[in-house]
Protein backbone atom coordinates (compact mmCIF):
# COMPACT_ATOMS: atom_id res chain seq x y z
CA UNK A 1 0.00 0.00 0.00
CA UNK A 2 1.01 3.51 -0.57
CA UNK A 3 0.28 6.68 0.62
CA UNK A 4 -2.12 7.20 -2.24
CA UNK A 5 -3.41 3.91 -2.19
CA UNK A 6 -7.67 5.24 -2.15
CA UNK A 7 -8.41 2.60 0.57
CA UNK A 8 -5.68 3.92 2.67
CA UNK A 9 -7.28 7.35 2.32
CA UNK A 10 -10.48 6.13 2.52
CA UNK A 11 -9.54 4.86 5.99
CA UNK A 12 -8.06 8.12 6.78
CA UNK A 13 -10.92 9.53 6.07
CA UNK A 14 -12.31 7.45 8.32
CA UNK A 15 -10.38 7.75 10.81
CA UNK A 16 -10.02 11.68 10.95
CA UNK A 17 -14.11 11.86 11.02
CA UNK A 18 -14.40 9.61 14.20
CA UNK A 19 -11.02 11.55 16.03
CA UNK A 20 -13.39 15.10 15.06
CA UNK A 21 -16.39 13.86 15.97
CA UNK A 22 -14.69 12.10 19.15
CA UNK A 23 -13.05 16.02 20.21
CA UNK A 24 -16.43 17.70 19.48
CA UNK A 25 -18.10 15.39 22.31
CA UNK A 26 -15.70 15.48 24.61
CA UNK A 27 -15.50 19.08 24.18
CA UNK A 28 -19.09 19.62 24.61
CA UNK A 29 -19.50 17.66 27.63
CA UNK A 30 -16.45 19.16 29.15
CA UNK A 31 -17.90 22.95 28.90
CA UNK A 32 -21.46 21.01 30.03
CA UNK A 33 -20.18 19.34 33.10
CA UNK A 34 -17.30 22.11 34.43
CA UNK A 35 -20.19 25.00 33.74
CA UNK A 36 -22.93 23.17 35.78
CA UNK A 37 -20.51 20.84 38.67
CA UNK A 38 -17.25 22.18 38.51
CA UNK A 39 -16.41 18.66 36.96
CA UNK A 40 -14.02 17.47 33.88
CA UNK A 41 -14.76 15.02 31.69
CA UNK A 42 -12.33 13.26 32.62
CA UNK A 43 -13.08 13.62 36.70
CA UNK A 44 -16.89 12.14 35.70
CA UNK A 45 -15.45 9.26 33.56
CA UNK A 46 -13.17 8.45 36.68
CA UNK A 47 -16.43 9.08 39.02
CA UNK A 48 -18.81 6.99 36.82
CA UNK A 49 -16.01 3.79 36.66
CA UNK A 50 -15.32 3.85 40.47
CA UNK A 51 -18.83 4.04 40.99
CA UNK A 52 -19.74 0.26 39.25
CA UNK A 53 -16.96 -1.54 41.92
CA UNK A 54 -18.98 -3.83 44.41
CA UNK A 55 -17.47 -5.73 47.09
CA UNK A 56 -16.68 -9.57 46.33
CA UNK A 57 -14.23 -11.53 43.35
CA UNK A 58 -13.29 -9.21 40.76
CA UNK A 59 -15.64 -6.16 42.19
CA UNK A 60 -12.42 -3.77 42.87
CA UNK A 61 -10.56 -2.33 39.83
CA UNK A 62 -6.84 -2.45 40.15
CA UNK A 63 -5.03 1.18 39.51
CA UNK A 64 -4.04 -0.27 35.66
CA UNK A 65 -7.52 -1.14 35.01
CA UNK A 66 -9.31 1.89 35.96
CA UNK A 67 -6.58 3.88 33.97
CA UNK A 68 -7.97 1.63 30.65
CA UNK A 69 -11.16 2.44 31.61
CA UNK A 70 -10.50 6.18 31.69
CA UNK A 71 -8.13 6.04 28.58
CA UNK A 72 -5.10 7.81 30.58
CA UNK A 73 -1.64 6.25 31.79
CA UNK A 74 -1.15 5.10 35.28
CA UNK A 75 0.20 8.08 36.79
CA UNK A 76 -1.97 10.06 34.79
CA UNK A 77 -4.84 8.42 36.47
CA UNK A 78 -2.83 8.62 39.86
CA UNK A 79 -2.82 12.34 39.69
CA UNK A 80 -6.45 12.29 39.22
CA UNK A 81 -7.50 10.01 41.48
CA UNK A 82 -5.17 12.40 44.26
CA UNK A 83 -7.65 15.32 43.02
CA UNK A 84 -10.65 13.99 43.44
CA UNK A 85 -9.22 12.87 47.10
CA UNK A 86 -7.98 15.75 47.79
CA UNK A 87 -11.47 17.33 47.12
CA UNK A 88 -13.15 14.65 49.18
CA UNK A 89 -15.31 12.77 46.70
CA UNK A 90 -12.89 9.44 46.57
CA UNK A 91 -10.87 7.84 49.70
CA UNK A 92 -8.20 5.21 49.36
CA UNK A 93 -7.66 2.45 51.83
CA UNK A 94 -5.33 -0.82 52.10
CA UNK A 95 -6.48 -4.14 50.67
CA UNK A 96 -7.93 -6.52 53.22
CA UNK A 97 -6.51 -9.43 52.16
CA UNK A 98 -3.49 -7.94 50.73
CA UNK A 99 -1.36 -4.96 52.33
CA UNK A 100 0.11 -4.19 48.93
CA UNK A 101 -3.06 -3.75 47.52
CA UNK A 102 -4.76 0.26 47.35
CA UNK A 103 -8.67 -0.05 46.84
CA UNK A 104 -10.18 3.86 45.70
CA UNK A 105 -13.89 4.06 46.77
CA UNK A 106 -16.20 6.75 45.65
CA UNK A 107 -17.65 8.51 48.79
CA UNK A 108 -20.92 9.80 49.56
CA UNK A 109 -20.15 13.67 48.43
CA UNK A 110 -18.49 11.86 44.77
CA UNK A 111 -21.74 9.39 44.31
CA UNK A 112 -23.77 12.74 45.19
CA UNK A 113 -21.95 14.79 42.62
CA UNK A 114 -22.07 12.04 40.16
CA UNK A 115 -26.33 11.67 40.68
CA UNK A 116 -26.02 15.36 40.11
CA UNK A 117 -23.79 14.96 36.81
CA UNK A 118 -25.03 12.49 34.68
CA UNK A 119 -28.13 13.99 33.49
CA UNK A 120 -26.02 16.92 32.38
CA UNK A 121 -23.33 14.53 30.70
CA UNK A 122 -26.04 12.67 29.34
CA UNK A 123 -27.40 15.82 27.79
CA UNK A 124 -24.55 17.27 27.05
CA UNK A 125 -23.88 13.68 24.56
CA UNK A 126 -27.01 14.27 23.27
CA UNK A 127 -27.07 17.44 22.16
CA UNK A 128 -23.23 16.97 21.03
CA UNK A 129 -24.46 13.83 18.61
CA UNK A 130 -27.84 15.82 17.32
CA UNK A 131 -25.19 18.51 16.04
CA UNK A 132 -22.84 16.26 14.39
CA UNK A 133 -25.42 14.70 12.67
CA UNK A 134 -26.41 17.77 10.88
CA UNK A 135 -22.63 16.86 9.24
CA UNK A 136 -23.22 14.19 6.40
CA UNK A 137 -19.28 13.17 7.29
CA UNK A 138 -20.01 12.81 11.15
CA UNK A 139 -24.12 11.20 10.78
CA UNK A 140 -22.73 7.69 9.53
CA UNK A 141 -20.60 7.69 12.79
CA UNK A 142 -23.22 9.11 15.19
CA UNK A 143 -25.70 6.11 14.04
CA UNK A 144 -23.25 3.69 14.45
CA UNK A 145 -23.11 5.35 18.02
CA UNK A 146 -26.73 5.30 19.01
CA UNK A 147 -26.76 1.27 17.41
CA UNK A 148 -24.30 0.40 19.85
CA UNK A 149 -25.25 -1.74 22.88
CA UNK A 150 -22.98 -2.35 26.29
CA UNK A 151 -21.92 -5.34 26.86
CA UNK A 152 -23.93 -8.02 29.00
CA UNK A 153 -22.04 -8.77 32.16
CA UNK A 154 -21.21 -12.59 31.49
Amino acid sequence: MTATDPALTALAQGWCALSLLHGRIEAHIERALQAQHDLSAREYSLLDVLSRQHDGEGGHLQMKQVADAVVLSQSATTRLVTRLEDRGLLERYLCPTDRRGIYTNVTQAGLALLQAARPTNDAALREALDEAAKNPELAPLVRAVETLKAPVPA
